[in-house]
Formats: C-alpha cells, sequence, structure tokens
C-alpha cells in the first residue's frame, strides 16, 4: 500500500469499524461476533502498518490507544490485567515531576536575577488564570442548566463496587494553609505540585540574592538537573504507547457500554460545553496572543493523548513543557507559568465540577437558585486548586463539597460510572489550557518567538546556534 494512503485507509477503517460495533452493540444490526472481531483487528493491522510507516511516537501514541480499546472490547478480562502497565508508566513519570519543577524554576529564576519580571509574570499569569477559570465555571453551569441531565436519573445507578473515601469539609484557612508546604519532601511524596512550586520559587529568590560565587555552583547542578530530567522523559517517553495503551483497554474493559445508556446525556453535556469553550474561549486567546495555531495543535497532540488516556495532567507535563520550549516560549516562563497552572489553571476541571455539582442537585430533585449554585461551584473551584495531577481527584473534591452543602452524595456515586470517560475529556482540556497559556504570558512579556524553534534553550552564539537546530532536526527523526 502506498504510503500516502496509509492516513486516509486508516482514518476509513477506524470509522468503519465503531460504526459497526456501536450499532452492534445497540442491536441495530446483527452480525456474527467473529465477523465484527475480524473487522476490528484488520483495523488494528491497519494502524499498525501506518504506525511504522511514520515512526512517531505522537503516532505511536494515538495507535495504542485504538489497540488498547479493541483488546479492551474484545478480551475485557485480560485488559483488566494490562492496568499494572498503565501504573508502572505513571510512577515513572511521577519521579520526574518535582526535580523537573525544582530544577527548572530555580534555573528560570534564579539564573537571570531580574526578580521583577517574576512578579511581572506571576500577577499576569493569576490574572489569566483566573479570567479563564470562572469563564469555564459560567459555561459549565450554562451547559447543565440548559441539558438538564440530572433531572429523572434512576437512583438505581448509584450502586457501584467501587468506593469513594469521605473527605472532611475545608474551611477557607485550611485551603490556604495547603498552598505552603511544611516539609518539601512530604510535598514530594505527596505529588502536591503547588507546594512544590512555593518551595522552588522561594529557594530560586534567596539564591538570587546570593553573591555570584556562591550562586553560581548551585545554578549549574540546577540546570545540568533540568537537562538530565528531560533526557530522562525522553527515555520514558519510549514506554508511552505501551502505558497510554494499557491505560485505554483497562478502562474500556473494566467499563463496557452498558451504563452510558443511563448517563449518555451527562457526558455528552460535558463534551458539549468543553469543545463550547475551546472554541469560544481558547480559540480567541489564541488568536489574540497571535499564536500559531497549526503549529500550536501540533505540539500539543502529543501531551494532550498521554492526558486523555492516563487521565493525568502530571503525566504530560514533562513533554508540555518541552513542546512549548519548542515552540518558542523561553524556558523561564515555561517552567514557572506551566506548573502553577497545574494548580490555577485547572479549565476543564473547573467546569466539570460546575456541571457536575448542579447534576446532583438535579438528580436529588433539588431545585438551586442562580446566586446558590453560583456559592458552591466558586468554593469548588477554590477546593480543587492542586489536583490536577492526580486521576479522579476531582470526584472526591465533589463529595466532599456537595456533602458540605447538605446535599445527597448518592448522584456522586452515579457519575463514578462513567468518571473516567469524563476525566480524559476535562484533563485533555487542563492540559491544553496550560500550554496555551504559557505562550500569552510570554507574549505578553514580549518574549514569544515562534519562528525560533531551537530545541530546550536561547542563545545568540551561531555555532551553538546551527548545533541545536542541528539536534533539533535528528530529535525529530527519532
Amino acid at each position: 500500500m502506498k504510503k500516502s494512503l496509509l492516513p486516509m485507509a486508516a482514518l476509513l477503517s477506524i470509522t468503519v469499524a465503531a460504526i459497526l460495533t456501536v450499532l452492534q452493540q445497540y442491536s441495530f444490526i446483527s452480525l456474527p461476533a467473529e465477523v465484527l472481531m475480524g473487522v476490528r483487528w484488520t483495523v488494528v493491522g491497519v494502524l499498525l502498518l501506518y504506525g511504522l510507516q511514520k515512526r512517531s511516537l505522537t503516532t505511536w501514541i494515538l495507535v495504542s490507544m485504538v489497540v488498547g480499546c479493541a483488546i479492551g472490547y474484545d478480551f475485557p478480562g485480560f485488559a483488566v490485567s494490562l492496568n499494572v502497565l498503565s501504573k508502572i508508566f505513571l510512577k515513572l513519570i511521577k519521579t520526574i515531576i518535582a526535580p523537573l519543577i525544582f530544577a527548572t524554576l530555580v534555573v528560570g529564576i534564579a539564573g537571570h536575577s531580574n526578580l521583577k519580571q517574576v512578579g511581572s509574570m506571576g500577577w499576569k499569569a493569576i490574572l489569566y488564570f483566573e479570567i479563564v477559570t470562572t469563564l469555564a465555571l459560567f459555561i459549565g453551569l450554562a451547559a447543565i442548566n440548559i441539558s438538564r441531565a440530572g433531572v429523572g436519573i434512576d437512583p438505581g445507578l448509584a450502586q457501584s463496587q467501587e468506593e469513594i473515601a469521605p473527605v472532611a469539609a475545608q474551611s477557607t484557612s485550611d485551603i490556604i494553609l495547603h498552598v505552603f508546604p511544611e516539609n518539601i519532601v512530604k510535598s514530594i511524596s505527596e505529588g502536591q505540585v503547588l507546594q512544590i512550586v512555593v518551595f522552588s520559587v522561594l529557594f530560586a529568590i534567596g539564591l538570587a540574592m546570593v553573591g555570584e560565587k556562591k550562586r553560581k555552583p548551585m545554578l549549574d547542578f540546577c540546570e545540568s538537573l533540568s537537562e538530565t530530567m528531560f533526557k530522562f522523559t525522553n527515555i520514558i517517553m519510549y514506554f508511552a504507547p505501551i502505558g497510554v495503551g494499557a491505560a485505554i483497554a483497562y478502562t474500556v474493559g473494566h467499563m463496557g457500554f452498558g451504563i452510558l445508556l443511563n448517563l449518555f446525556q451527562l457526558l455528552i453535556t460535558l463534551y458539549v460545553a468543553l469543545i463550547v469553550f475551546a472554541v469560544v474561549v481558547l480559540l480567541p486567546v489564541a488568536l489574540i496572543a497571535r499564536v500559531p495555531i497549526v503549529r500550536f495543535l501540533k505540539a500539543i497532540s502529543g501531551p494532550v493523548s498521554i492526558a486523555f488516556a492516563t487521565t493525568s495532567s502530571e503525566a504530560a507535563l514533562p513533554r508540555a513543557m518541552e513542546e512549548m520550549e519548542k515552540l518558542g516560549v523561553p524556558r523561564k516562563i515555561v517552567a514557572f507559568v506551566m506548573p502553577t497552572g497545574y494548580s490555577f489553571n485547572l479549565d476543564g476541571t473547573t467546569l466539570y465540577l460546575a456541571l457536575a455539582s448542579v447534576f446532583v442537585a438535579q438528580a436529588a430533585g433539588i431545585n438551586l437558585t442562580w446566586e446558590q449554585q453560583l456559592v458552591m461551584v466558586f468554593t469548588l473551584m477554590l477546593t480543587s486548586k492542586g489536583v490536577a495531577g492526580v486521576p479522579r481527584a476531582s470526584l472526591v473534591i465533589l463529595l466532599g463539597t456537595v456533602a458540605s452543602f447538605n446535599l445527597p452524595v448518592w448522584p456522586v456515586f452515579a457519575i463514578l460510572g462513567i468518571d473516567e470517560l469524563m476525566d480524559m475529556a476535562r484533563t485533555s482540556v487542563n492540559v491544553t489550557g496550560n500550554c496555551l497559556a504559557t505562550a500569552v504570558v510570554a507574549r505578553w512579556e514580549g518574549e514569544f518567538h515562534p519562528e525560533r524553534e531551537v530545541g530546550l534553550v536561547e542563545t545568540s552564539n551561531p555555532e551553538l546556534l546551527q548545533k541545536l537546530e542541528e539536534e533539533n532536526r535528528v530529535a525529530k527523526l527519532v
């Protein structure tokens, strides 16, 4: 088969297999199971051939997602056992997060000794985050009030073998105290991204105030650590297709499709709301900031694929940081804005929490006024800070908050059935929003150079520039 025809053949075969599987699932057609299985695995074969010819990590991640769906649907028992591979991938990724954030922030802040610019980036980033997340909140509220997806839901759907541990309601002081680390080792072990960011920023500011002779050894160490962690990320990314495929296989094999008949409206409401948010909010922001749309989408395709399959923004963080630097955002801005955004710029999670909290009230037959809805979702928005890296943590936050507002918790257990599919979408939007935020803040600072596709560092040295461009070309081939 000609190489140019493979993408078309792959897309056509996926479409045909998906349509036939859905029609068979809902009894619109009746075909032998062996025939449908043969169709699906023929698609897998075409995709594997396409992946071998494309030889791109992003392509292999997308191919592995389709292969995972096929395994989960045809061999659910085996697919569930593959969950260990996705957990291995997540564990490897989590080992990168703390040292990468610490090293890049320290180099970005102390390396330039321009604390005024750090403050400038800080208030601009926070202002942007709060405006965008508030817009996401209102879109979520509008979507659920229009669709009324929770009205008439069957309470029997709440029964599930999976339990959510109850959480205590958080006061304002608890939320504020949660931002600041008491033990950096504890913050790292618990994956508290916001606390790691606060420690790293304060450490970098302290280092910037130290004399050049004592500052340089630590800066050299952090710069070396940063480069090493990016190389470490590249090594782990070779395992990404396996980890991502296993995650999708487990999800499909574990859930099946039956519960979607009852909660399909809620699922569609979230997906439509997220698409509206991307088109109405993120796209205009990208155009205003003069972000090259096609190159931006190409850059984030890999990180978003990882986030979609693993339902963890944290898993996509190292790759997302690397891709945004390649797009032309300086490392000092990427290192500051993106980890901070993982705590403050949860666009998808904020929209989901607004939608899900009102869904709970609708399912329970409780009519909330707009004022009550706003108070509840703003509370959810505050309590969700810092949970982006943890798969399904927002569900735990939702459970604790609705309990504190005297709403029944059984609708949350109903949501649990499709939360993995909802988490895929909202996590993907979280990653997309954070990648865009780095470009917006860089443009605001006058330091966004998309025409400079130079790998991971900036330089004015022509010889080094030529060397970096050569490395960049080699990396693309790999």
